[in-house]
């Protein structure tokens, strides 16, 4: 349910974040929750069929009676969820300008050109260079990332926000940079074919290779990739009780979600951070919860998490997150076409590049799409908010009738998300316009508060 501010990418960067990222809603405390697609339709002004029976909540899960007005944070608390939100804002960008210069000066002192060299030592073969090459460019590349990556950490540990040992951390950044290595390695092996065998079209044929590519990393990351870096169980295996309410949320919205794609991830053994998403596609496709979400919310709370989370899955927001993204694809692989063949024009020999069909071209075309990828942050970002915020009014719709007070007890989420996450309780409008994707949880909580169109006796947007 909380936010994640969007960073650089390249080629396989951008497949492979999408496949392992977009379609999971994964939470981070400076950036506002997902958007949730409008509530059910029976009220009491309405003349729609009457709700299901609320759920029965225990004493623990009983809301508060004092209403939330707005999302607000003690004194110590406010100062600690600015300080964080400052450092992160510094941070990413200080990473992005980083990461440009890295690609420029590589391409400066032609260390692309001698990786290339190596890998045409090692063999003739093009798979083979591209086993050579592909390694020792991408690890050149994180090892100068992984001091900004280690500094995050630092500051997850610093406000609380992380519990993981450096150890576990090292271990964890191990193992996503073999994935990394061995998906970029196919990748670029792939790409630079077909620039070999298509110099004008190879943009194209490298965006509709990308598509089965992008599906297939969706399919298969909540099956094979999520569970190398946390534990996840039935949700009905560990929460019997809470598994049986969220089936009557499921009814109360005409869907059928089948038990074993609910699942509860051990977030606690690394975070302190609350979250639940949507994530997979097809048959791997899944409600996670965390079990620091289980943990510190109450059961109706825990309900409008899962009816946002429901949002996306029935809303249909990781294809058209797809769609998307694939559109942005195709955009940034014909521009990148285009400049690069003007890039090389005028710096080839500087660099040392034969051609664009030489590996030693990769540095450029990834500073090309390293820059397109900062600059469709807003829009993405923006068109991320507009689900995210799709998504709260359909966990609005969902509970409403099934969970009492439901704008009281989503209002409360919001507040104790913003809590334990230190979300900043006032983002600049920049930060926000820039890298929210997620709205704000003031604006989350004034909708929890005032989104009734069954008090005017009109049909909600979703949840009929």
């Amino acid at each position: 349910m909380s936010g994640a501010r969007a960073r650089g990418g390249v080629f396989f960067a951008l497949i492979f974040g999408l496949a392992c990222l977009a379609a999971s809603d994964a939470p981070r405390a400076d950036q506002a929750g997902k958007p949730a697609p409008p509530p059910s339709a029976a009220a009491s002004s309405s003349s729609a069929p009457p709700p299901s029976a609320p759920v029965a909540s225990d004493q623990a899960a009983q809301p508060e009676k004092k209403q939330t007005q707005g999302y607000r944070l003690p004194p110590e608390k406010y100062r600690q969820a600015v300080a964080y939100a400052r450092a992160r804002d510094w941070l990413y960008f200080i990473r992005v300008a980083w990461g440009f210069l890295v690609l420029a000066l590589i391409l400066r002192w032609r260390l692309g050109a001698r990786f290339r060299d190596w890998a045409e030592r090692a063999g003739r073969s093009r798979l083979v260079q591209a086993i050579v090459f592909a390694p020792l460019l991408l690890l050149t590349l994180d090892a100068l990332e992984l001091p900004a990556g280690m500094y995050s950490h630092w500051l997850a540990r610093k406000y609380e926000q992380s519990i993981e040992p450096w150890g576990a951390w090292f271990q964890d950044w191990a193992k996503s940079e073999g994935l990394g290595i061995l998906l970029g390695t196919f990748l670029i092996w792939m790409l630079y074919g077909l620039i070999r065998r298509s110099p004008r079209r190879w943009w194209f044929y490298s965006w509709l290779a990308s598509l089965p590519i992008i599906v297939f990393l969706l399919f298969i990351s909540p099956v094979l990739i999520d569970p190398l870096f946390f534990r996840y169980e039935p949700l009905a295996a560990r929460q019997p009780q809470l598994a049986a309410q969220i089936e009557t949320v499921v009814q109360r919205a005409g869907m059928h979600i089948p038990p074993d794609h609910l699942f509860e991830m051990k977030a606690s053994q690394k975070l302190k951070t609350l979250n639940a998403y949507v994530t997979g596609i097809g048959a791997s496709k899944r409600v996670v919860v965390w079990d620091t979400t289980i943990a510190r919310m109450t059961r109706p709370q825990i309900l409008f998490v899962f009816g946002h989370e429901m949002g996306h899955y029935v809303l249909g927001h990781v294809p058209r997150g797809i769609a998307a993204f694939a559109m942005v694809l195709l955009v940034f692989l014909y521009a990148g076409f285009r400049l690069l063949r003007w890039m090389l024009a005028r710096w080839r020999e500087r660099w040392a590049i034969r051609a664009v069909d030489d590996w030693a071209s990769l540095p450029a075309l990834l500073l090309l799409l390293s820059v397109f990828s900062f600059l469709a942050t807003p829009v993405g970002n923006a068109f991320s908010r507009y689900l995210e915020h799709q998504a709260d009014v359909y966990g609005l719709e969902v509970i409403h009738g099934v969970v009492p007070d439901a704008p009281e007890v989503s209002a409360q989420a919001f507040q104790i998300l913003g809590e334990v996450d230190l979300e900043e309780p006032d983002p600049p409008a920049f930060i926000k316009f820039w890298l929210y994707s997620h709205p704000p949880l003031n604006e989350r909580i004034l909708l929890a508060r005032t989104y009734n169109p069954w008090a005017n006796g009109q049909p909600p947007k979703f949840v009929q």
